[in-house]
């Protein structure tokens, strides 16, 4: 459990740094590496 919540750490933040820079992109990118997490439980 904690491996996962260190990998959707990582993820998001490396979405954030991607994204378009806009709140928008940065909410988007949180919600689907969530959504990835909830799909490996």
């Amino acid at each position: 459990m904690k491996k996962a919540a260190v990998l959707l750490l990582t993820l998001t933040l490396t979405s954030a740094l991607a994204s378009c820079g806009t709140i928008a992109g940065v909410g988007e990118d949180i919600t689907g590496a969530s959504r990835t997490v909830q799909g490996w439980f």
